[in-house]
């Protein structure tokens, strides 16, 4: 099997001939170290909207190269909107919202373009085009079906409150302008349509929708507010995914058990990534694993960042023992390959699924 029927495999609860693994995402500086591993022909570390195009390709192709040299089962790609240089520290982007760059991932949301129903009146959300996905029509021809091809979209929450300028303001608007959040998720909603079915014809294998749900302890909302301002445009979202033929899971830190059969309910494919902070692995695959695909849960936050190789290899394997069992499971870091992640651990965690993971080899079915 390749990557892609090992991904597709395991999305559809089947038992693949290896674990597959994949990431979320590579941060600009992670994926430049990792890829210094194999080559010298690396940009300057910097935020990717502050790189000119030279810079731009070279990490890309640094990205690619990873993934090739590596042979990571399957790569995630992500819209990439125009965006305009405010000042030294901030851009803004087609959708007249604001972000802050930090050196710990991905840029803040700072400000935006809607604050009530009178900024709607005049409001345009931009079109999804073919140049925003450049990165996707490019791996299509280069891969040709061997990895499989993660279309990531920022899900219905995630949208609406960067519109707002903050999270606080989308969860406020939820008990006083209940109608506001209801047009916003709309309009979210209407354009993530229009991307995933462009996506489908330029060669996406999978989405993934991208929005945390939950801190570490409980969830962010009530599972009511959940279930009336993002359950009816998660289902809208998924049913259209799975009838051009692609497979879906929810990306969603933290502690979101108590809408865990909400997400299986909607009809999503996998859940990602199993904090293990919030969440036992195994415990999770034993009570839904049957339901919908495990993915995760090798930790980013301790083990990638501070431990040894050998304690992510014992890691990896253990969590291959616990989880893998019946198929249905997708190894990954428990969020993305981040600027803290040595890069020495990551490319040990992949070399250690690879080792462990082989189905029948380690008895797995």
């Amino acid at each position: 099997m390749n990557g892609r029927d090992r991904v597709l495999r395991a999305l559809s609860l089947g038992i693949p001939d290896r674990v597959p693994h994949l990431e979320l995402a590579y941060n600009e500086s992670s994926v430049i170290n990792i890829a210094r591993h194999f080559t010298d022909d690396v940009p300057q570390a910097d935020y990717i909207q502050r790189m000119d195009l030279e810079s731009k390709i070279k990490l890309f192709e640094a990205v690619l190269l990873v993934i090739e040299e590596l042979d990571v089962d399957g790569i995630t790609l992500r819209v990439f909107p125009e965006t305009r240089k405010i000042d030294e520290e901030h851009v803004i982007d087609d959708w007249g919202v604001t972000f802050q760059f930090s050196p710990y991932g991905e840029a803040l949301v700072v400000s935006g373009p809607i604050k009530d129903k009178a900024d709607l009146r005049n409001y345009k959300p931009p079109k999804i085009r073919e140049s925003d996905l450049l990165s996707l029509s490019y791996c299509a021809q280069r891969f040709k079906g061997r990895q499989a091809l993660v279309l990531s979209m920022q899900d219905p929450f995630r949208r609406s409150w960067n519109l707002l300028g903050g999270m606080q303001h989308l969860l406020l608007a939820y008990y006083r302008k209940p109608d506001l959040a209801h047009r916003i998720a709309r309009i979210v909603t209407d354009y993530t349509l229009e991307a995933i079915d462009l996506g489908a014809k330029l060669g996406a294998d999978v989405i993934t929708m991208d929005g945390d749900l939950a801190h570490n302890t409980d969830m962010i909302m009530s599972p009511e507010m959940f279930r009336e301002f993002l359950k009816p445009y998660y289902a809208e979202i998924i049913a259209f995914m799975h009838m051009k033929g692609l497979k879906v899971f929810k990306h969603t830190d933290g502690n979101h058990w108590k809408i865990m059969q909400d997400l299986i309910e909607v009809g999503f494919d996998g859940i990602h990534p199993i904090q293990p902070q919030c969440l036992d692995i195994a415990e999770v695959k034993q009570e839904i694993g049957d339901k919908i695909c495990i993915m995760g849960n090798i930790d980013c936050m301790d083990t990638l960042v501070n431990k040894s190789i050998e304690d992510v290899e014992r890691e990896v394997r253990q969590t291959i023992k616990v989880a893998a069992g019946g198929g249905g499971y997708i190894l990954s870091s428990s969020n993305t390959i981040h600027p803290g992640i040595k890069p020495e651990n990551y490319i040990a965690m992949v070399k250690a699924v690879h080792k462990y993971g082989i189905y029948e080899e380690y008895g797995l079915k």
